[in-house]
């Protein structure tokens, strides 16, 4: 064995604290930096909100905007929107214990029924087989439930408003809820339909139900009519934990329309901050003292410095979000001026990064969970307006799409602007196929491609299979109509 000593140089790159506090504040959405503001107030005495009257002015390097707003003309400042809060109303599991303490059942059903409440998931299913859920409260409270009590619980709770409520499938929950319906054809039909033939239900196959049950198309059209009528999810609609969980998207940003033109203005709710006098005048009267510092004198200092480096990381988060959101707004200029979503350019990162100057990495932070509330009402995520490009394959001499987050080169792009789209447009232009499309013969993959080739989109059926499962469209089995 030996040791031997060598020589050499790196190249290497670390981000300093102050860096990574800014790459944080940068990446927090506008509720987040709401909370955020209020806890380095509550930690740092340094910090004071201003107010309107009664405080000696601050220097101007000790303030932060709080709200940026930016216009192609005009001026003034407009109220941010607000936006509806979070539904509290009651939960599932409160509306289902307030009917069964009204029931008639006696106290070991009712305390049964109660429990596997406390067990249905948001949307009103129990998706535990019965036995394992009597295996549970034997395991965990050491109580032995009967079988015959589970079940008179399990039809108390079945039989409690919503309808559909204690199903263990999707099956379970349409006949639970067609059953309390008054007897009719129609009904029965369907009825006999879920029962027998369901899995034919779920693939469309309506030749199978005319076969195995010898029904007529007619008869088969109502039913499935009256079964779209049923509600899948019977506990989706009331508050409580899950739904607060969801709660509503806040936007980031505010994109509007004047007289003059579109205006741009950041979402947000914090006050207005400032050093506070008293520290400010305790670091100028210690910065002109000589010797060793007394004590204490270094809490005030590094409150002071705390205080500082957040003010101008706050402001320098506020006009980098506000630049890149701006330059997002003038490269997609006619599209938030229509809402017409075949007038969005093809954008990636790097034309962003172009027109502002900032790192790539700095625009994903600060557009990724962002959102946007657009001139029209709607509240997009920011990523939308970064569309792929997407060629044609025959001039492209390719398969693919290019990814929006720099897969495609800017300045080629540009070059061909007459042969590019935006993979919004192809999306839209599925939906329009489809909205138009035989439901008895809906298009598959295959046929929209050729549908598409027609319109001038030359795209592959695999990126037509891709871009249909992005907007949500099921396969064409799944669309046809009984």
């Amino acid at each position: 064995m030996a040791q031997e000593l060598t020589l050499g140089t790196r190249l290497g790159m670390h981000m300093t604290q102050q860096q990574l506090r800014f790459v944080e504040l940068l990446e927090l959405t506008a509720p987040e930096l709401d909370d955020e503001v209020e806890r380095e107030i509550e930690a740092n005495p340094a910090l004071e909100v201003v107010e309107d009257s009664g405080r000696v002015e601050a220097s101007e390097a000790d303030r932060t905007p709080y709200y940026l707003r930016r216009a192609s003309g005009g001026g003034g400042d407009e109220a941010p929107r607000e936006f509806a809060p979070v539904d509290t109303g009651e939960s599932l599991y409160d509306v289902l214990l307030e009917q069964i303490s009204q029931s008639a059942a006696d106290e070991d059903t009712m305390a049964m029924a109660r429990y596997l409440a406390g067990n249905l998931d948001s949307n009103g299913y129990l998706r535990r087989p019965l036995g394992m859920v009597i295996e549970d409260i034997a395991a965990d409270r050491g109580i032995e439930v009967k079988r015959e009590v589970a079940e008179g619980a399990l039809q108390l709770l079945r039989s409690l408003e919503p309808a559909g409520v204690g199903a263990e499938n999707l099956r379970e929950c349409l006949l639970l809820q067609l059953y309390r319906m008054p007897p009719s054809k129609v009904r029965d039909d369907s009825i006999r339909i879920l029962e027998e033939q369901f899995e034919a239900f779920s693939m469309r196959h309506s030749h199978r139900i005319i076969s195995a049950l010898h029904m007529s198309r007619d008869e088969i059209a109502a039913a499935n009519a009256l079964i779209l009528t049923l509600n899948p999810k019977p506990g989706a609609s009331y508050g409580g934990a899950a739904s607060t969980a969801a709660g509503v998207i806040v936007p980031d940003y505010n994109v509007g329309r004047e007289d003059d033109g579109l205006y741009i203005s950041l979402n947000n709710h914090i006050p207005e901050l400032a050093i506070g006098e008293s520290f400010a005048e305790a670091v100028r009267g210690l910065e002109g003292r000589r010797g060793r510092p007394r004590k204490g004198t270094e809490f005030v200092r590094d409150r002071y410095k705390s205080a500082s480096e957040f003010l101008q990381l706050l402001r320098q988060r506020q006009q980098t979000m506000m630049g890149i959101m701006t330059a997002i707004v003038a490269h997609q200029k006619e599209y938030f001026e229509t809402g017409d979503v075949y007038a969005l350019r093809p954008m990636i990162l790097k034309d962003i990064e172009r027109a502002t100057g900032y790192d790539k990495s700095v625009i994903s932070r600060a557009t990724n969970n962002k959102y946007v509330a657009t001139p029209w009402g709607a509240v997009m995520p920011v990523r939308a307006f970064f569309s792929d490009t997407v060629t044609s394959a025959r001039r492209a001499g390719a398969d693919e799409v290019a990814p929006a987050e720099g897969g495609s080169d800017g300045d080629e792009a540009e070059g061909q602007q007459g042969d590019v789209l935006t993979n919004r447009q192809i999306e839209a232009a599925i939906r329009e196929l489809v909205e138009h499309e035989d439901k008895r013969h809906p298009l598959s993959d295959e046929k929209l491609r050729g549908e598409l080739l027609k319109r001038g989109y030359d795209v592959s059926r695999r990126t037509v299979a891709k871009y249909r499962d992005r907007t949500g469209i099921l396969v064409a089995r799944l669309r046809r109509q009984l």
